[in-house]
């Protein structure tokens, strides 16, 4: 199904310790590219004292906005590897960070991404995956009388009502996942007085 995506339900974390070097890996769950700037300052001041706070992220069910940053690392060696483990377990929505103890001996390019990507890989493998369906919402519009008509259509499709309120006209905004967005599109405009707005 193109309309389901997978991401973590909570923040993981785990501990990886390489030739005296300790990584510290963090899973969190994002939504937006907000939420990844707040966990960045976040976690960043709360190990300021660290070498290094590689990370890397993934946005939205298309999984096509991310970015991966090797924060002083050689490059390629650190985001790259963490980011190659959120694609290989299919994730989005999701911040990884590996921050980097420093423990006096050189790990080496290859020594750096091996210990980056399983730092990350054992964040992800403490974290609970789940599946969400991608959704997308409906604004409609339509005059009173009309009313058991639209709930008659809610209560078989089933959508998730986001808000609605009865003045002049009556407006509901409905949440459903992608797949059945068109049948419900389609039940609403059969409707009498009803159009779609743009919100």
């Amino acid at each position: 199904m193109e309309d389901t995506y997978r991401t973590i339900e909570e923040m993981a974390e785990s501990v990886y310790t390489e030739k005296r070097s300790k990584f510290i890996a963090i899973a969190l769950p994002v939504r937006t590219l907000t939420d990844v700037k707040n966990y960045l300052e976040e976690y960043q001041k709360k190990y300021y004292d660290a070498r290094h706070v590689c990370y890397a992220y993934m946005l939205g069910p298309a999984r096509k906005d991310f970015r991966a940053n090797d924060n002083g690392e050689p490059s390629g060696t650190a985001g790259k590897p963490i980011l190659g483990q959120i694609n290989s377990n299919e994730l989005t929505d999701i911040l990884v960070i590996v921050v980097r103890y420093f423990g006096g001996i050189k790990l080496g390019t290859s020594g750096l991404i091996v210990a980056y990507r399983t730092a990350a890989a054992q964040a992800l493998a403490e974290a609970r995956v789940i599946e969400k369906t991608v959704d997308e919402q409906v604004t409609v519009a339509f005059e009173y009388p009309f009313m058991n008509d639209v709930m008659r259509i809610v209560k078989e499709e089933s959508p998730e009502i986001v808000e609605q309120s009865y003045d002049m006209d009556c407006l509901m905004t409905l949440r459903i996942r992608k797949s059945q967005m068109d049948k419900l599109r389609l039940r609403l405009e059969k409707v009498e007085t009803a159009r779609f707005v743009e919100v």
